[in-house]
C-alpha cells in the first residue's frame, strides 16, 4: 500500500526538498502541498493523505491550529500528523501533542530519519525521537501541571483499564517500545501491542504519542524531578 503524504509548510524551497525525497521511495508519494494550516486542513480531506508533514510556524492558521482541526475531524481520523520543527524540545511540540499530532522530528533530521517516520506515523506508532523524548516528557508535558491541574474526565477513563493496560501504559509513557517492554514483562510483543491497543480504544487516543499525553496528564506518571 502507497502512504499518500501531505506536505504543509510556508517555505516552497523546503517543500519541493521533502516531494524529492518522498518521491523516490516505492512505498510511498507525495498527493499535495500547502503553505499554511487552513490549506493544509483542505488537502488532507480532499486528497485522503494518511500522513501530514506539518509545520508548526506558518502565517494565517498555523501548524498547531492545523493539527487540532484534523484531530477533532471524524472524517480525518486515519489521518496521523508529524510536526517538523527546527527545535526537537519547546512549547509548541507538546501543545501539538497534545493537539493530537503523532509526534515530531527535527528539520535537521536525515533524510533516512524522515522516511521513517513517515512509515512509522503511518502505521500508527507515536514518533517521538529516542534522543528528545524524556527531556520533553520531563520539561514539558507535566512542567505546568500540578495535581490540581490534571484532567478529571482522563483520570476517570483510567478506571476502565486493566492491572496490566495500566502497567503497560507506564512503560509506554517511559518511551519504552513494544519490544522493550515485552521483554520487560516477559510476554510477546504482540501481547503487549493488544494492550496497547485496547488502551487507546478505551482512553480514546488515536494513537501512541496521545497515551504518553494522557499518561501525564491524568496523573498516572509523574515527571522526574531532577
Amino acid at each position: 500500500m502507497t502512504i499518500r503524504v501531505l506536505l504543509a509548510d510556508d517555505q516552497a524551497l523546503l517543500r519541493s526538498a521533502f516531494r524529492v525525497l518522498v518521491d523516490s521511495e516505492p512505498d510511498m508519494e507525495v498527493v499535495g502541498e500547502a503553505s499554511d494550516g487552513a490549506e493544509a486542513v483542505r488537502l488532507a480531506r480532499e486528497q485522503r493523505a494518511d500522513v501530514v508533514l506539518m509545520d508548526i510556524r506558518m502565517p494565517g492558521t498555523d501548524g498547531l491550529a492545523a493539527t487540532r482541526m484534523i484531530s477533532a475531524d471524524p472524517d480525518l481520523a486515519g489521518v496521523r500528523v508529524v510536526i517538523l520543527t527546527t527545535f526537537e524540545v519547546d512549547d509548541y511540540v507538546v501543545r501539538s501533542l497534545r493537539a493530537g499530532a503523532s509526534g515530531f522530528l527535527g528539520k535537521g533530521s536525515e533524510p533516512e530519519e524522515l522516511l521513517n517516520a513517515i512509515r512509522i506515523a503511518a502505521g500508527g506508532e507515536a514518533l517521538l525521537s529516542p534522543a528528545a523524548t524524556k527531556g520533553l516528557i520531563d520539561r514539558f508535558l507535566a512542567q505546568d501541571g500540578t495535581a490540581e491541574d490534571h484532567d478529571p474526565a482522563r483520570s476517570e477513563r483510567l478506571g476502565s483499564l486493566t492491572v496490566r493496560e495500566r502497567e503497560v501504559l507506564v512503560l509506554v509513557a517511559g518511551g519504552h517500545s513494544n519490544d522493550e517492554i515485552a521483554e520487560r514483562l516477559e510476554v510477546s510483543p504482540l501481547t503487549v501491542k493488544t494492550h496497547v491497543n485496547r488502551a487507546m480504544s478505551k482512553l480514546g487516543a488515536r494513537d501512541r504519542a496521545q497515551l504518553v499525553v494522557i499518561a501525564y496528564e491524568s496523573g498516572l506518571v509523574r515527571p522526574r524531578v531532577e
